[in-house]
């Protein structure tokens, strides 16, 4: 028996060394990142002072889904860009195009409304009709951008709140020729407040920014994030357009690496963080959209996600506390435990503080390593099926990353 303990010993120990190797490059990708942010910023604050602002015109193409919560605010930070103001008095035209299954959505009815409240703003709604593929938000962006007027887009999804910086900086990195692709990350906004929204808000935060933050240490991106994907019109044209990518379910990470493997084209990655607000009030709804979002995750990057495993610290640092203890060394138990609590919590502070810029941080570093157990048993439930509910429909996720009806 003292075998086994032994061996469930090792696996935590592993773990905890496998994990606190990606929270050392995790930091130095902190530290990456934040310093290309300052950068960044320095030189867009320097072209409004010469006078020289990189100012082109933009479709924002934003598919719509019926009432959501907060829809109304979420639009309105789009509507109250400076950008706008910019652009204006340079005779630049921004277009807003929305997109909904039926004239009737409510979605589009209130963007009607809001369009009385901001005349200056151009406005255009689309409808797309029932979807002719899996990725009914597919079939409303492929709509949009046969309507869309200017070749910079941006795609921005209906649960996004942005500052009202957002789309200078988002815009400003295609002054370089080659950049085919903007994105941005975002922090989780749990404006009803409950124990559940809130750890998924964590998860959004600092789980997912952690690994783009490795990933864009270790190499050039090559993906995208589907708050914000800004692109040239010619790079997704030459992909097929948005229609190539209907039956993908990850759309956002296939159409950014397709665009990052285009000659002379890269994708970068915005200093401007967003707000996903949290669309899941339940402690049920919650758990789906997360395994979900694990789900896809395995079979858009099987590899990656495998080896996602060997960052999770605290489940490592609880199976080495059971082991310790029974092994009749409880105080061994105890600091493995403490070691891989006080790293999660590093990782949520450094995450938070200077990249996404979380405006609850310590509560966030609180509850992260619970959010880091949880993502664990996240993981594990992503290889029990491949059936997914979205928008109320159940699909099956495919091994290339595409998607059915089930």
């Amino acid at each position: 028996m003292a075998g086994l303990e032994w061996a469930m010993l090792g696996v935590g120990v592993f773990g905890l060394v496998t994990s606190t190797v990606f929270l050392g490059l995790l930091l130095l990708g902190v530290a990456r990142l934040a310093r290309r942010a300052r950068h960044a910023e320095a030189e867009i604050a320097l072209r409004r002072t010469r006078g020289t602002d990189f100012l082109p015109a933009v479709s924002i193409l934003k598919p719509l889904h019926g009432p959501e919560p907060r829809l109304e605010p979420n639009l309105r930070s789009f509507f109250e860009q400076d950008y706008l103001l910019l652009t204006a008095a340079h005779g630049v035209e921004v277009e807003f195009l929305f997109c909904a299954r039926a004239e009737d959505d409510a979605g589009l009815l209130l963007v009607r409304k809001l369009a009385l409240e901001y005349p200056q703003v151009h406005i255009r709604t689309v409808v797309s009709g029932e979807p002719w593929g899996a990725n009914a938000k597919l079939c409303s962006l492929e709509t949009m951008a046969r309507a869309a007027r200017h070749d910079l887009w941006v795609v921005s999804d209906s649960d996004v709140q942005v500052p009202p910086d957002y789309l200078r900086r988002v815009v400003a990195p295609f002054a370089t020729a080659g950049v085919g692709c903007v994105t941005c990350l975002y922090r989780g906004a749990a404006v009803q407040g409950n124990l559940w929204s809130r750890l998924e808000a964590v998860g959004m935060s600092i789980e997912m920014t952690s690994g783009v933050c490795v990933a864009n240490l270790l190499e050039p991106m090559q993906f995208a994030l589907g708050p914000t994907m800004a692109l040239r019109r010619e790079c997704v044209e030459r992909e097929g357009g948005f229609g190539s990518l209907i039956e993908y379910c990850s759309d956002d990470f296939v159409l950014g690496n397709r665009v990052a493997q285009q000659a002379g084209r890269s994708v970068e990655l915005s200093s401007c963080v967003v707000d996903h607000v949290i669309l899941n009030l339940t402690f049920a709804q919650s758990i789906k959209h997360q395994i979900r979002w694990m789900k896809s995750t395995r079979c858009s990057r099987p590899k990656g996600h495998f080896g996602t495993s060997l960052t999770f610290a605290t489940p490592f640092g609880l199976l080495a506390w059971v082991a310790a203890a029974l092994l009749g060394h409880p105080l061994w138990g105890m600091a493995a435990l403490g070691f891989s609590v006080a790293g999660r919590m590093l990782q949520a502070f450094a995450v938070g503080h200077y990249v996404v810029r979380e405006r609850a941080l310590w509560r966030t570093v609180l509850l992260f390593p619970v959010r880091d157990f949880m993502g664990f048993f996240f993981w594990t439930m992503s290889y029990t099926s491949r059936r997914i509910l979205w928008r109320n429909e159940v699909y099956e996720l495919l091994q290339d990353g595409r998607m059915r009806k089930a």
